[in-house]
């Protein structure tokens, strides 16, 4: 794990402090699963169980949101990209104030999120995905691999946001 030189390097010269040393639950982890429906639920157990025990200190609505995030982000690459990923990658990257969840696959195809359809039963997925993280005051985005692939990520604050009055 890079720490990108957080307390684990060399004094800066003239004595300037060396910065903290990352907090005990910030790092990144990864995994892979193949693109099979089945994937969907271990993923989500396998973020919520990483979450529990690392220790990050996520609210429950924080979690919720997350694994939602984790489902649809895993469910679409099931979906859309198995044909040409049969497997996918998911990490998870925690920061002292922020937690980013990822999924990446091969398939080139850069999907948007899609607007609202009442009359339509799917394809919502990255809104739904879009709307939680700007709720929570997050972001997403997609972006190609080196290898002609895509990762699609949400990255939250771990803090509330504060609400504009």
């Amino acid at each position: 794990m890079d720490n990108h030189g957080r307390g684990d390097g060399p004094r800066p010269a003239g004595g300037a402090e060396r910065p903290p040393d990352p907090l005990p639950y910030e790092g990144v982890w990864r995994f892979t699963a193949p693109a099979v429906d089945a994937s969907v639920p271990q993923a989500r157990r396998a973020v919520r169980d990483l979450l529990l025990r690392q220790g990050v200190p996520v609210s429950d609505d924080l979690e919720y949101g997350l694994l939602l995030i984790v489902s649809e982000l895993v469910t679409n690459a099931v979906k859309h990209a198995a044909l040409l990923s049969p497997v996918l990658a998911v990490e998870v990257a925690v920061g002292a104030e922020w937690v980013r969840v990822s999924v990446e696959d091969n398939h080139p195809y850069r999907p948007t999120a899609l607007e609202a359809d009442h009359g339509r039963t799917g394809g919502r997925g990255l809104l739904l995905v879009s709307e939680v993280a700007r709720e929570a005051g997050g972001a997403v985005d997609v972006e190609h691999t080196a290898s002609g692939g895509k990762v699609i990520w949400a990255a939250l604050p771990l803090k509330p946001a504060t609400p504009t009055a």
